[in-house]
């Protein structure tokens, strides 16, 4: 009769243990689901309407064309370097 009383209560906590394994690895999915759509937020780009000078397209194409990239890459790749040169204090005020 011990043994028995011993079996009930370790199938017990098995189940339990279980519901709590079960429960932690749904938090788990959940969690990595937030992180995944948290990461896509960051990952997005903003589109921006830009009206450019017919010769100033033009000299991008060609640049853009020069380094292999796609005009909307070369913008993004200029006003990236501007932004860097300009958290660096690499830019210089002409006057």
């Amino acid at each position: 009769m011990g043994e028995n009383v011993k079996e009930a209560d370790l199938s017990e906590r098995e189940v339990l243990i279980r519901a709590k394994l079960e429960r932690l690895e749904q938090l788990e999915a959940e969690m990595k689901e937030k992180e995944k759509k948290i990461k896509a937020k960051e990952n997005a780009k903003k589109q921006v309407l830009l009206r450019l000078s017919p010769s100033l397209w033009n000299e991008l194409a060609a640049w853009a064309e020069e380094e292999f990239r796609s005009i909307n890459g070369q913008i993004e790749y200029l006003l990236s370097e501007a932004v860097r040169k300009h958290k660096n204090g690499d830019t210089k005020k002409s006057s």
